[in-house]
């Protein structure tokens, strides 16, 4: 039997959450439910200077949309708090004092003058930039005698000079890297805020973590991590670094930076947007899921639960991802077709208010059925049914005109077809398409251009939702009023 996981998603509230970390959440919660373990959400804000206003607020309601709810973490608690980074400088503190014990770290005084000019003599030399260890050769005694002075210090890594380190990630196996290779890292700053290194590994092991599951930014400190374990005597979770997504074109990594240009083709890398652009977190999970992971290759639409039952490490790949909207756009357009009308309704309407129509929800689950089909992100309600909620509607002029018909021909169309409208108090009787239907026989017309002309009045646009379901919400006074309207155009053309 599978043994329950403990995971972690540990972002950094220094930006809105994105689909590259949305995709590390949702894996770790897929694991977690898949095994019967937990969830954990742990901030990593130990870099007080990079952090976001408004970020964290962002990453817990983008998560809670999202459905990922965590078992442990900020507004939840749990036994192994607190759970933002910023509450533990002591818990690192300590633990780093235990490597300079254990002689796997040291204090160094490096002043950062001394450290740029360093790196400048090793760029000249076309040297790696590295620590050069001069700290690293002083004696205990030297070094606390130095700290007791109140001398700025740091605590660094005492990387081995000899041999190589192996470690194990799930999806691309053992990597190897040779120690000479590798700097002597910073654990502990001189204003005494831990870096990542120490204290993601700390909290890892002090909150039971089973898989490091993130993002693989974090592969080229792989080595480190799995040395500071190793300096502490710790078993190691299972390192899963996750594969990077890429440009919709496929050449390049995906930047956030690229956000402006995407919103203004509809489309967006974070996860606030695509909740303002009308995507449901239902297709937003399903899209994310199989970028990077194959489920099964005869069905690409799961629901989360379907999502947590067939979940596994293996399913997931190291391959590059190229991040496709067209996709995201075919799961959302399948998970508003799936949606009673009602849900439908409740989930549109803020994207009616926002627009300024006063769209009530019984008429909102009205029109629904009608749009339901056609429509592929909530707001697309707002284009294609706004007219069920404004007094009125202009149409272009050009559209009120038949194909193949002059101005003329036109309004007396409209005049004929009202004419019958008025004769039936109910709009949605089956015997008004066939009256219709009728007249434009008599007046020598196909239904098409007909209809085409009655679309352009009643709802101001060439393409709308049904057009006899659409009169019978609308109702027959409006609908006389706007044809009257169309008429009164036609005829001053």
């Amino acid at each position: 039997m599978t043994q329950p996981a403990r995971v972690r998603f540990a972002p950094s509230p220094t930006g809105f959450l994105h689909i590259g970390g949305a995709r590390t959440a949702l894996y770790n919660f897929l694991l977690a439910r898949q095994t019967g373990g937990q969830f954990l959400l742990r901030i990593e804000d130990t870099d007080q200077k990079r952090l976001v206003p408004g970020a964290l607020e962002d990453l817990l309601a983008s998560l809670r949309w999202l459905g990922l709810q965590w078992d442990e973490g900020p507004e939840v608690g749990g036994a192994y708090g607190p759970y933002l980074q910023s509450q533990r400088k002591e818990i690192y503190q300590a633990h780093a004092d235990e490597l300079v014990a254990l002689g796997k770290a040291y204090i160094c005084f490096c002043t950062p003058a001394r450290l740029a000019e360093l790196r400048t003599r090793q760029q000249q030399r076309k040297e790696p930039p590295r620590y050069d260890g001069l700290c690293r050769r002083l004696t205990p005694a030297e070094a606390e005698a130095r700290v007791r002075a109140g001398e700025p210090h740091v605590v660094r890594f005492k990387t081995p000079h000899e041999g190589a380190t192996a470690a194990v990630d799930v999806l691309r196996g053992e990597i190897i890297v040779h120690n000479k290779d590798l700097d002597d890292f910073i654990l502990l700053k001189s204003d005494g805020w831990a870096l990542y290194h120490l204290a993601a590994m700390v909290d890892d092991h002090l909150m039971k973590i089973t898989h490091v599951i993130r993002s693989s930014e974090w592969l080229p400190s792989l080595p480190l991590h799995a040395m500071i374990h190793r300096a502490f005597g710790w078993d190691e979770p299972q390192w899963c670094h996750l594969s990077v997504f890429l440009k919709p074109s496929g050449k390049g990594k995906m930047s956030k930076r690229e956000g402006a240009q995407l919103m203004k083709e509809g489309h967006s890398v974070f996860v606030r947007d695509l909740r303002e652009l009308g995507y449901t977190p239902e297709g937003v999970v399903n899209w994310i899921a199989l970028m990077g992971a194959s489920f099964d290759e005869k069905q690409d639409v799961f629901s989360l639960p379907e999502l947590i039952e067939r979940f596994s490490l293996n399913h997931l790949t190291p391959a590059p991802a190229a991040v496709n909207f067209t996709k995201a756009d075919h799961f959302n357009g399948v998970y508003l077709r799936r949606l009673a009308p009602e849900e439908v309704a409740r989930r549109m309407r803020p994207f009616f208010l926002k627009a300024g129509l006063a769209a009530d929800e019984p008429l909102l689950r009205r029109i629904a059925p009608l749009i339901q089909e056609r429509v592929v992100t909530l707001d697309d309600g707002v284009e294609m049914a706004g007219f069920f909620f404004r007094e009125q509607v202009v149409p272009q002029a050009s559209h009120l005109i038949g194909t193949g018909m002059t101005p003329e021909a036109s309004a007396e169309a409209v005049h004929a077809a009202s004419e019958i409208l008025a004769e039936h108090v109910d709009l949605a009787d089956p015997a008004l398409e066939a009256a219709l239907r009728t007249l434009a026989e008599r007046l020598g017309l196909k239904p098409g251009p007909l209809f085409g002309i009655l679309r352009a009045a009643v709802t101001g646009q060439t393409v709308s939702p049904p057009l006899f379901g659409s009169m019978a919400i609308i109702g027959r006074e409006k609908v006389l009023a706007r044809l009257a309207a169309a008429e009164r155009t036609l005829r001053a053309m």
